[in-house]
C-alpha cells in the first residue's frame, strides 16, 4: 500500500511517500524552487517522491492532506468575530485569499493532483488528517519506541496550539489539546517579532541570541502575559498582542511593559536588552515546556516521550528535558515542523485510517534513516552537470576525497560537502552541509560573515563521531538530528579571565571557551550532532580522518546555504553556492573542487542575492 501525505499553503509544503509503512521519500519544495519556505503545492516534491519509487500518481492508493482547511477556515471566522469590530483590516486582506483558494483547498488539491494523472480519483482517494495528528504520527510512528506519550507544540493549526497523545503500537490517539489563542509557539514568535526578527524564520535566531543576555524579565512574562497552570497547562492575556485581529503580533501595550518599542531591524542595533528579552523568552519557553512534559508524565506515567511541531525544534529546551530525567527515553522527529506533517500525514493515513500494523525498527533505532530521505546524485550524473556549469573538478575515489577533505579542514578552509541524499527537516546532517574545523577561534565568525553572509552571533552545530560524544560533551546518547543542547565537557573548557567574565553581550563572541571554540557557545553549551557510520558512513569516516590528522573526532557543520537561501539539493546548487561564496573547497560525490581553479567569470555575488530571513 503506498499512499502520499502533503503540507502546503501555509509555510514550508512538503511531500512524503510511504510504502507499506516504511518511509521511502521525503523533501520540501523550497529546494527544488529555491525559494525559502515556499508555501505553493508541492509539485516538485510530489514529483521527486514518485521519481524516487518508480511510480506515477495512479499507482497511490491514498494521498493525505496535513490539515483540516474547513476548520482553520472556522477558527478564522469565529476569531474575528470575537474580536469586532477590531481586526477588520486584517480580515479584509485575509478574506479575498480564503475564498478565492483555501476555503476550496480540495478543488485546488484535485486540480493539482489531475497534473499528474487526469483520471486520479480524488473523491475516493483524498484524505484530510488534522494538523496535530498529522505532528503526533509524524513523532509516534518513527520513533523506536512501542509505546509512548506524544507532545507536539507549534502556533497553531486548526484550532489546536499544543497536544498530548498516547501512542501504542499502530494506535495513537490524542487525549488533551490546548486551543488558539493560547500559544506556546505564537508566543515565542511574538517575541521574534519585538526583537525585530522575521516571524517563522528567525525564531532561531531569537535562540541563538538567548546566552548573550541574562533572563531579566522572565517573572514579567509568566507573571503578565502567561497564566501558568501546575501541569503545564497555561493562558495567553490577549491585550498584549495582536496576532488575532492585526497585521502584527505584539501591540503598544506589549511594549509598554518591557520599556522599549519594536526593534526594527534595518535601522536599529541589538542591544543588551534584545539579549535579555531573548534570554527570558528562552527561559520562560523551558519553564512552560518542562511543566507539560512533567504533568504528562504524572497523568499517564510513561515511559517514553516524542516530540513534534515547531516548538521541538527549540534543541535548548530539549536538552533541558533530557537532562532532567523527566522519561527514560526522548525521540524528536527531524522535520518537526510543517514540513513533517506530510510525513506525518502518510503515516496516520497508513496506520490509523487503514489500520495496517506497525514494525517498531530493533536495536532502539527509528525508522527514519538518518532524515537521508531526499533526491541523490550518481557519480556519472555528477560529473555531467558538473562540467554543463563550469566547474573545474578532480575526481577521487573514496579514500582520496575523504583525505582530500580531511587535510583542507585541518588547514582551516571553509568546506562544501554534497554526498549522498539531501536531508528532510530544517539541519544539514552531513548530506548538504558547510564544514569548519571547530579547533579555530576565528572559525564561527569567519563562516557566518564570508561563508553565510549572516550575523556574528548565530552559533554552529558540532557533528562527532558517535562513539566520541561523551570524550567532548556532557551527554552519553544518541542525537543524529541535531535536536539536543549539551554542555561541551568540562575537561575541554577554557576558564575565563576576570576581565573576560566583565564582558556583555557579543563582546564575549571572541572569547575561546574551549579546546573547540568554533562550536562552542558563550554559555559552553553546543547543539550536538552525533554521526553513525551505518546511517552516514562517508561523514564518519570523514570526520575519522580528520580526526586522525588532529586528535578531533569533531567537525563544525552548518547548513549548505547562505543567509535566506533554501539549502541546496543539486550538484548546480552546490556549484552556484560554492562560486558566490566564500567557500574554499568543494566536495560532490567523488568530485573536489579547489576554489584557485575556477573561471574567475563564473564568481557571483551571493552576498545579497537573496532575501532576508
Amino acid at each position: 500500500m503506498r499512499i502520499l501525505g502533503i503540507s502546503a499553503l501555509y509555510h514550508d509544503s512538503a511531500a512524503a511517500l510511504v510504502e507499506d509503512g516504511r518511509i521511502v521519500a521525503c523533501a520540501q519544495e523550497e529546494r527544488f524552487t529555491r525559494k525559502k519556505h515556499d508555501a505553493a503545492f508541492p509539485e516538485h516534491a510530489i514529483g521527486y517522491c514518485l521519481g524516487e519509487a518508480g511510480i506515477g500518481l495512479s499507482d497511490i492508493d491514498f494521498v493525505v492532506f496535513y490539515d483540516k482547511p474547513f476548520l482553520k477556515f472556522e477558527r478564522l471566522l469565529e476569531t474575528y468575530i470575537s474580536f469586532a469590530p477590531r481586526g477588520f483590516t486584517s480580515f479584509k486582506a485575509a478574506m479575498p485569499i480564503w475564498l478565492k483558494e483555501k476555503l476550496f483547498q480540495k478543488d485546488l488539491l484535485a486540480r493539482e493532483l489531475k497534473n499528474f494523472a487526469k483520471d486520479f480519483d480524488w473523491v475516493n482517494k483524498l484524505l484530510f488528517a488534522e494538523h496535530h495528528l498529522s505532528h503526533a504520527a509524524s513523532a509516534f510512528f518513527p520513533s523506536p519506541f512501542q509505546d509512548a506519550a506524544v507532545l507536539t507544540m507549534d502556533g497553531v493549526g486548526e484550532w489546536t496550539t499544543t497536544s498530548m497523545a498516547m501512542g501504542s503500537g499502530n494506535t495513537l490517539e490524542i487525549h488533551k489539546e490546548l486551543h488558539f489563542p493560547h500559544s506556546l509557539g505564537l508566543l515565542y514568535s511574538a517575541f521574534t517579532y519585538y526583537t525585530g526578527f522575521k516571524v517563522n524564520s528567525g525564531e532561531y535566531k531569537l535562540m541563538g541570541l538567548a546566552p548573550y543576555g541574562e533572563p531579566k524579565y522572565t517573572s514579567k512574562i509568566l507573571d503578565t502575559l502567561v497564566d501558568l497552570k501546575q501541569d503545564g497547562s497555561f493562558r495567553l492575556d490577549q491585550s498584549y498582542f495582536d496576532y488575532c485581529t492585526g497585521l502584527h503580533m505584539t501591540n503598544d501595550r506589549f511594549a509598554a511593559l518591557f520599556g522599549q518599542p519594536v526593534r526594527q531591524a534595518d535601522k536599529d542595533p541589538l542591544t543588551q536588552f534584545h539579549m535579555d528579552i531573548a534570554a527570558s523568552i528562552q527561559d520562560a519557553t523551558e519553564i512552560i515546556v518542562s511543566k507539560l512534559c512533567h504533568g504528562i508524565k504524572k497523568e499517564t506515567g510513561a515511559k517514553n516521550l516524542c516530540l513534534a511541531g515547531g516548538v521541538a525544534l527549540n534543541c535548548v529546551s530539549n536538552g533541558k528535558i533530557l537532562r532532567e530525567g523527566i522519561f527514560d527515553n526522548v525521540w524528536i522527529q527531524p522535520a518537526a515542523g510543517d514540513a513533517g506533517g506530510a510525513l506525518g500525514a502518510a503515516l496516520a493515513g497508513y496506520h490509523l485510517h487503514k489500520g495496517q500494523p506497525r514494525t517498531v525498527t530493533g536495536g532502539g533505532k527509528d525508522a527514519m534513516k538518518g532524515s537521508y530521505l531526499g533526491p541523490v546524485y550518481e557519480q556519472g550524473d555528477i560529473e555531467a552537470r558538473l562540467t554543463a556549469a563550469g566547474a573545474r573538478f578532480t575526481v577521487l575515489d573514496d579514500d582520496g576525497m575523504i583525505k582530500a577533505t580531511a587535510e583542507a579542514l585541518a588547514a582551516e578552509k571553509a568546506v562544501g560537502w554534497m554526498q549522498g541524499r539531501m536531508e528532510f527537516g530544517p539541519r544539514a546532517l552531513g548530506g548538504r552541509s558547510i564544514l569548519g574545523d571547530p579547533r579555530s577561534p576565528s572559525m564561527q565568525k569567519t563562516l557566518n560573515l564570508k561563508v553565510k553572509y549572516r550575523e556574528s552571533f548565530r552559533p554552529f552545530a558540532p557533528s562527532v563521531l558517535r562513539e566520541d560524544v561523551a570524550e567532548w560533551f556532557e551527554l552519553d546518547g544518541d542525537s543524529p538530528y541535531m535536536l539536543l543542547v549539551a554542555p561541551v565537557a568540562e575537561r575541554h573548557r577554557r576558564a575565563m579571565t576576570e576581565d573576560e567574565n566583565k564582558l556583555f553581550g557579543i563582546d564575549k563572541l571572541n572569547v575561546p571557551r574551549s579546546g573547540i571554540p568554533a562550536v562552542t557557545h558563550v554559555d559552553y553549551s553546543a547543539r550536538v550532532q552525533t554521526v553513525h557510520a551505518d546511517t552516514n558512513p562517508h561523514y564518519h569516516a570523514l570526520i575519522s580522518a580528520f580526526k586522525a590528522l588532529t586528535g578531533c573526532g569533531v567537525v563544525v557543520n552548518t547548513s549548505f546555504n547562505v543567509r535566506g537561501e533554501p539549502i541546496v539539493c543539486t550538484p548546480e546548487d552546490a556549484f552556484r553556492c560554492f562560486m558566490g561564496s566564500e567557500i574554499e573547497f568543494l566536495v560532490v560525490g567523488n568530485c573536489v573542487l579547489r576554489k584557485e581553479d575556477q573561471d574567475e567569470g563564473l564568481k557571483l555575488d551571493y552576498k545579497n542575492a537573496f532575501e532576508l530571513d
